[in-house]
């Protein structure tokens, strides 16, 4: 299917990022809708915290008071015809109880959920009390958690996994606390494939792609959950999301080095198919 196309000509596919805003352009909302709007899908948004934020660094962030984040919702939801979810940065307790009350209200079931803990520059963008929030009352109504190697092992307490085996292992855990689906990014790993392991009602499924030579990563794992939604907003069920949101990841993190955005980790190219060399 291409990056353009839509399963449907009369229904305009919307999907929703509740996010952190990233100030420098790369990660979080900004990801979000850069990467909605790249494959063909409409994206509205709720803004969960505001990040002072370039490619080098957080330096500060601003907490969305939790009654406005549910008021965006509110709002979004209310009258937007939401195909599917993508949820990112959640800082603190209040603000994850806010959007899990949210998406009770709204009966909403395809929800991708990214627990950020980390920025790609090593700054927390999670306070360590918000881990059992997360556990507790988002991964139950997740359709789809995409934790990296070490944000899986946060969620579980334990050491990251070293190899397939143990990340195997840690993706059944994890679905044992709720979710319905687990995808764990294989991009903290050695070697020279990046292999995801997702874990569903069909089992296990590994996805793998060259590990590529780049410092231009930042944003990588915002674009790969909002891609994921966005392919449910478009129709796809799940294993062909994940399947398609990989290989747009890929070609995006393999255009990166195209731009030259920052002094730090710049971010992946969205719009690989449609800039030119050069980013122009």
């Amino acid at each position: 299917m291409s990056e353009q196309t839509t399963t449907a000509d009369t229904k305009t596919a919307i999907a929703v990022t509740i996010a952190g805003s990233d100030s420098g352009g790369g990660a979080g909302i900004q990801a979000d809708l850069k990467t909605f709007s790249a494959l063909g899908v409409y994206g509205a948004s709720v803004i969960t915290a505001l990040t002072a934020q370039n490619t080098l660094g957080v330096t500060g962030i601003h907490d969305v008071p939790p009654a406005f984040i549910a008021a965006q919702m509110d709002s979004v939801f209310s009258d937007l015809k939401v195909d599917a979810v993508k949820i990112g940065m959640l800082s603190r307790p209040e603000a994850i109880e806010a959007v899990a009350a949210g998406l009770d209200r709204h009966r909403l079931a395809a929800v991708v959920l990214d627990p950020v803990m980390i920025a790609a520059s090593g700054d927390r963008l999670l306070v360590p009390e918000a881990i059992d929030s997360l556990r507790r009352q988002l991964l139950p109504r997740a359709l789809l958690i995409t934790p990296n190697l070490p944000e899986a092992a946060a969620l579980l307490d334990e050491a990251a996994a070293a190899d397939i085996a143990a990340t195997r292992r840690q993706a059944e855990k994890l679905r044992a606390l709720g979710a319905r689906a687990v995808l764990i990014k294989g991009g903290h790993g050695e070697g020279p494939d990046s292999v995801d392991v997702l874990l569903d009602d069909e089992g296990f499924m590994e996805l793998s792609a060259p590990r590529l030579a780049t410092r231009n990563t930042h944003g990588t794992g915002c674009t790969l959950s909002s891609a994921i939604a966005a392919g449910l907003a478009r129709g796809l069920v799940l294993r062909p999301a994940v399947e398609a949101a990989k290989a747009y990841l890929t070609r995006a993190i393999g255009a990166a080095d195209r731009l030259e955005i920052g002094r730090g980790h710049g971010p992946v190219h969205h719009f690989h198919a449609w800039w030119g060399e050069g980013g122009k």
